[in-house]
């Protein structure tokens, strides 16, 4: 997608022919006459090409042979339906226009041009707004037609009929009498809403001057039945023609106003347009501006407010009956409501739900909202990248509108809704502005009870909505952003969590989409649980949501022909007859351990994973490699991993210079994945001695902690989501710097029970753990300058200057 919406088809290489003083649309059957030998080569040339030709407007019409750049970029593909030859040199040729095109690179110009064009599928807008629009267009389109005693009304307009706004767009604008390059502005707007805003705004100023001549025109004004005659190429104007608003409608809209109950601020400027408004042309640009600013004024909920559910006891069934678990937030909602009850107008709710996809932030939103009895509206910032879409446009702007936080005010009818803004880490920015920036206003509680959209212009009160904002991580978003939000991290799902998910909404909830009954189909808890091991590998239900629909499907078909009294149960017998061979090969823990392979974990903004890390060592000089997409961190965490054990063979039966000959290769499968971050130190550091000493590696653990020089353990982040990932694996054992001890309290029961963490300080105290016997210390080995030193890992890897010389740094390759 381009920032238009544009959706880019396979690039094509035709022949083009440059037009003179015409602008061809889509949708549409033009014939026209061509006499240059280029234009007519290039016809011929169309037959080899399926018949089909771009066309496109040359900038100066006075060129007999305009070069590239006197030549538009923007054309249409057409197909040639006729053509006939006038003369010897002149050919006409009937044209129907196929799709907008932009030339990306002139091929040859010789003897005809040859382009490569991009097909431009234009991003239609089939809403309400692109809806009112046609509403008012097709009448303006209906009244300039009768201005044109050549126009065949009779049959244009049927033309117009069951299109889209898109074709209906391109049809008008292909029969208005406009300068070349108005209406090539037409042919390159490529929203279909913002092109018929803008024929709106032509048919109006076109429609007004048409009107004006024809009360200058003495002799038309006695008869009423004298057509003005098109002149092409005039400029559109609004000159002075007499006052006709109907003074009804400004009254209405006075009324209206009043009944708004504006603040004093958003009144005074209502008032001031509706006097600009009534010393208007009432068919002029400036009146249609100034109408649509008054409704938008009008339609805002300046006081209209929800009435609250206050009522714990029936929020939190409400919670309950929509989502299992989530503990923490339904705590906090609670806790506002409890605030309602003791302060008459808190502060609004600025909540930041932070997750892996699929764990229920969205639909988590909307209970909030059934909870609270608030109306909900919902904003998806994913691509966007304009700060005027949170802002709005200025009205010194054709097409202006307000920002989507109006909007959606707008649409929710009341001031205090729960909005939902959706996907805030995939926000960008570019040449328009910042997006995010533009949010720290809404979301900042001591500012948005003044919140300034550019279009409306007058302060809007939003310290009375309930924020809640969606991300799967917080990385990409601003530092200040995140300042301004009270962040509850919603963390993947359990596999006990998971099948009571699965029993208490999904289940029930597909069957309903699918016209079962709970006696057509029915499954064991063992068979979910197979299906969650075998099928899904996830941190939320998203997955799982998806094949129990499959398993409704296959269902349906049999309950069709066999009967709606059918019954069915799944089980773990029979799964694999519903979903086919299992997705996902859960790893045999028996297994036997292996030398110089350990298993790490890692975090995701997806939820936890487990990687293994493997070492090898080949006969070389020394050289450190590392393959498997090693960001930055993870190969800095890696190059320490590797001067411990450096510094810590001496005090190891192992050959001394083992590390000056072989070359040792660290790599993490999954090569096509990028890795990144510090927790891999350890597990590094302990596949590394495993392959020096050649003592296995045990299975069943799992490791995650970063590394420093002397051996120290420091903690890591996602400890959740890590043994999260370990336990849907099947490992039962995990090690963890002691620093992370905090971090336990918040895991599910179910981890606690079933799983032994071992808290670790230090590397000495990980290898007791991990290595199936321990090391082969020798005390007090001789170095390679003859001196002694004590087996301890930290004062080894400190070392002095004369060790540091003796064993350089070998380079680090990947």
């Amino acid at each position: 997608m381009d920032p238009n919406g544009d959706t880019l088809e396979t690039l094509k290489t035709l022949p083009l022919i440059p037009l003179r003083d015409l602008v061809v649309f889509p949708a549409t059957l033009v014939p026209f006459t061509i006499g240059r030998p280029s234009s007519v080569q290039a016809l011929e040339k169309s037959s080899e090409t399926e018949r089909l030709i771009v066309l496109a407007a040359q900038m100066d019409p006075s060129l007999d042979n305009p070069s590239p750049k006197d030549i538009y970029s923007m054309g249409v593909t057409a197909k040639v339906i006729r053509t006939a030859s006038v003369d010897d040199k002149n050919v006409k040729v009937i044209v129907e226009g196929k799709r907008r095109a932009r030339i990306l690179e002139v091929l040859s110009s010789q003897p005809f041009y040859q382009v490569l064009i991009k097909e431009v599928r234009v991003y239609d807008e089939a809403g309400k707004e692109a809806g009112e629009e046609l509403g008012v267009v097709l009448p303006l389109f209906e009244e300039y037609l009768k201005f044109n005693p050549g126009a065949n009304v009779q049959a244009i307009l049927p033309a117009l009929r069951d299109h889209s706004p898109d074709r209906i767009a391109d049809i008008v604008s292909s029969h208005l009498f406009l300068p070349l390059d108005e209406k090539q502005n037409l042919l390159e707007t490529i929203n279909s809403l913002e092109r018929l805003r803008r024929i709106r705004f032509l048919l109006e100023s076109e429609i007004y001057r048409l009107q004006a001549s024809q009360r200058k025109d003495g002799r038309a004004a006695a008869a009423g039945k004298r057509k003005t005659v098109f002149t092409p190429g005039v400029s559109v104007g609004s000159a002075g023609a007499k006052k006709d608003e109907p003074a009804g409608e400004v009254e209405e809209l006075r009324k209206k106003v009043a009944a708004a109950k504006m603040p004093p601020d958003a009144s005074d400027k209502a008032r001031k347009e509706l006097e600009r408004l009534e010393s208007m042309p009432p068919l002029s640009a400036e009146a249609t501006v100034c109408r649509n600013y008054l409704d938008w004024l009008i339609a805002l909920p300046w006081t209209k407010k929800s009435r609250e559910k206050r009522d714990l006891a029936e929020a939190e069934r409400i919670l309950n009956e929509d989502h299992y678990g989530l503990d923490k937030v339904k705590e906090r909602i609670l806790e506002y409501l409890s605030i309602r009850q003791l302060v008459k107008d808190p502060k609004g709710v600025i909540l930041g739900l932070v997750g892996p996809p699929g764990v229920g932030k969205s639909s988590l939103a909307k209970s909030i909202a059934r909870a609270t009895g608030r109306k909900f509206v919902r904003l998806s910032l994913g691509g966007v990248r304009d700060e005027a879409e949170i802002r709005g446009h200025r009205r010194t702007y054709i097409g202006a509108y307000p920002g989507r936080i109006i909007q959606m005010i707008k649409r929710a009818g009341t001031r205090n809704p729960v909005f939902l803004l959706d996907e805030v880490d995939k926000m960008s920015m570019d040449f328009r502005g910042d997006p995010a920036s533009a949010l720290m206003e809404v979301l900042d509680p001591e500012q948005n009870n003044a919140f300034l959209d550019h279009y409306i212009d007058t302060d809007f009160d939003l310290s009375q909505v309930m924020f809640i904002v969606t991300a799967n991580a917080l990385e990409p978003v601003p530092r200040p952003l995140i300042d301004r939000m009270e962040i509850i991290r919603i963390l993947g799902y359990t596999e006990e969590e998971k099948i009571q998910i699965g029993k208490r909404f999904l289940w029930p909830k597909q069957l309903k989409a699918h016209g079962l009954k709970p006696s057509n189909l029915a499954a064991s808890d063992a068979a979910l649980a197979k299906l969650i091991d075998d099928y899904t590998r996830e941190a939320g239900v998203r997955n799982l949501e998806r094949e129990i629909t499959r398993i409704c499907r296959k269902v349906v078909k049999r309950v069709v022909e066999k009967g709606r009294d059918r019954k069915e149960k799944v089980s773990v017998n029979n799964l694999e007859g519903y979903l086919g061979v299992p997705k996902f090969r859960r790893p045999a823990m028996d297994r036997e351990d292996e030398i110089g392979v350990a298993t790490g974990m890692a975090w995701t903004e997806f939820g936890g994973e487990l990687l293994t890390f493997e070492a090898m060592k080949v006969h070389g000089k020394g050289t450190f490699l590392l393959t498997g997409q090693m960001g930055e961190v993870m190969q800095e965490s890696a190059r320490a991993a590797f001067s411990f054990v450096r510094a810590k063979v001496f005090e190891l039966n192992v050959a001394k210079d083992v590390t000056k000959d072989f070359d040792i290769h660290i790599h993490v499968p999954e090569g096509a994945i990028p890795k990144e971050g510090p927790s891999a130190g350890i597990t590094i550091a302990v596949a590394i001695l495993s392959l020096l000493t050649e003592i296995p590696v045990s299975k069943k653990l799992a490791i995650s902690g970063e590394i420093t020089l002397r051996g120290r353990v420091l903690p890591v982040g996602g400890i959740k989501e890590k043994l999260l990932a370990a336990y849907r694996e099947g490992i039962r054992e995990a090690v963890l710097p002691r620093d992370n001890k905090a971090d336990l309290k918040d895991l599910p029961k179910t981890i606690l029970q079933n799983m032994t963490i071992h808290l670790v300080e230090n590397m000495d105290d990980v290898l007791k753990l991990v290595l199936t016997r321990p090391l082969p210390l020798v005390p007090g080995p001789a170095r390679p300058d003859g001196e002694k030193t004590e087996a301890r890992a930290g004062e080894a890897a400190a070392g002095t200057a004369a060790e540091a010389k003796a064993l350089p740094e070998p380079p680090i390759t990947h």
